[in-house]
């Protein structure tokens, strides 16, 4: 399988959040193969509807954003680097994960984020960069529609990705984006089936995950945070 682009990703262990994220977006990241949607009451609209564009990325928390390899490193090598980099970080315990609309869509996000994860995602980003391939001037303007901060783009513009070090906010998306009225009918819900998984949590391992041609990101290794 040819892989295009490749991220750190966190991911959850087998377990019943894993499952349930993994049919709701309907892909199954760590198996690769596609999952029947589960049948939720009182939904506004179909499931495939509500997560379309998260589908191909897979129940997940982005720690470094997608990117291609840089020219002179290869992808053994980066896998190399990354199970290092897991070997010397420690699991971060939270107080839980919790049902937020951030904007238009909906995700969980940690409780009172700890500083160390915020730390241990900047050390994600910086240590691995040497394997990023410059953002394209597709990618950078694509990423500028967004109406960025001066902040955030310069951190565009030396990370490739906007949302990074003090931008950074530990999120796994479950919808794209929602209309105002759907929004709060698709969390009421979901918020009965989450609530018992998602506390208490410990971000306890790091993902090299990567994107074959049809925009699927797949789970190639998984690291536990043994520092």
């Amino acid at each position: 399988m040819k892989l295009n682009r490749f991220a750190v990703y966190y991911t959850p262990h087998r377990g019943a959040l894993a499952e349930f994220g993994a049919a709701w977006l309907g892909w199954d990241i760590a198996s690769g193969k596609s999952v029947a949607h589960p049948q939720l009451a009182h939904l506004p609209i179909p499931v495939a509807n509500i997560t379309a564009t998260p589908h191909k990325y897979g129940f997940h928390a982005t720690i470094k954003p997608p990117f291609r390899l840089a020219d002179g490193h290869s992808f053994t090598a980066l896998q190399g680097a990354l199970e290092s980099l897991c070997k010397g970080l420690s699991p971060v315990q939270t107080e839980g994960l919790c049902l937020t609309q951030l904007g238009r869509f909906l995700a969980l996000t940690v409780r009172n984020p700890p500083p160390a994860l915020l730390a241990l995602a900047r050390t994600a980003v910086k240590d691995l960069d040497q394997f990023r391939a410059p953002a394209s001037a597709r990618e950078l303007a694509r990423r500028r529609q967004s109406n960025l901060s001066a902040r955030q783009e310069a951190l565009l513009v030396n990370w490739g990705y906007p949302y990074v070090l003090d931008e950074f906010r530990f999120h796994m998306t479950l919808t794209g984006k929602l209309s105002k009225s759907n929004a709060p009918a698709v969390l009421s819900a979901l918020e009965p089936i989450l609530s018992p998984l998602i506390t208490p949590f410990c971000l306890d391992a790091l993902s090299l995950v990567g994107e074959d041609d049809t925009g699927r990101f797949h789970e190639i290794s998984r690291f536990i945070l043994s520092g």
